[in-house]
């Protein structure tokens, strides 16, 4: 693989997760113990037993815990402190031939969870404004099909993948922010007062 798709999976592992973390570390660490990629020597790790476990046990747990509204929101505050350095070590550790993580790729997956952290805490916020819990739902089942999706389409497909997350990532930003302003206007005009 060249240094530039081994660039892309970095940042389409930690766009995935700024998503879902623990899903994307045990995706990664099972993909490499089968067989179906060769991991760099950074991310092997990712295929002992112990990671495995752990973070598949967490991924249980956050699939569960995700699909409750208003515990979503707490879990994702606290998923803050493990998704963007889980996204900085999965970048780094993508472009690490030789085991050694750079300051410059471990910013970039930062930066790189930390976005898609924050559209996704953005985006639930918004839809637990909802009054029925089907919409949270939905929502955490897409987030979790977007992760195993992404996973085998990076390893298979990386520059697709990136396209395709890329477009996704500027028009759920759109979205977002557009959602906001109308909110925000209502919210506006609820508390204004009365003209006279």
């Amino acid at each position: 693989m060249t240094e530039a798709h081994l660039f892309v999976i970095g940042l389409l592992l930690a766009w995935m997760a700024g998503i879902r973390a623990y899903l994307t570390v045990f995706g990664v660490g099972l993909a490499g113990l089968l067989g179906w990629v060769d991991l760099p020597p950074a991310l092997q790790a990712t295929q002992s037993w112990w990671v495995l476990g752990t973070s598949g046990a967490l991924a249980v747990a956050e699939f569960f815990a995700d699909k409750i509204p208003g515990v979503d929101s707490v879990w994702d505050l606290l998923q803050t402190l493990a998704r963007i350095p889980a996204g900085a070590f999965l970048a780094a550790a993508a472009l690490s031939p030789d085991g050694s993580l750079g300051p410059g790729a471990l910013a970039v997956g930062a930066g790189t969870a930390l976005a898609s952290h924050g559209l996704k805490a953005s985006a639930r916020a918004l839809i637990n404004t909802s009054p029925e819990p089907a919409s949270n739902m939905v929502a955490s089942v897409a987030e979790d099909t977007v992760v195993i999706g992404g996973l085998a389409l990076a390893m298979a497909y990386p520059w697709v993948a990136l396209a395709l997350v890329v477009g996704f990532s500027v028009t759920g930003a759109l979205v977002v922010w557009w959602i906001w302003r109308i909110l925000a206007r209502g919210v506006r005009r609820l508390i204004a007062p009365p003209m006279a």
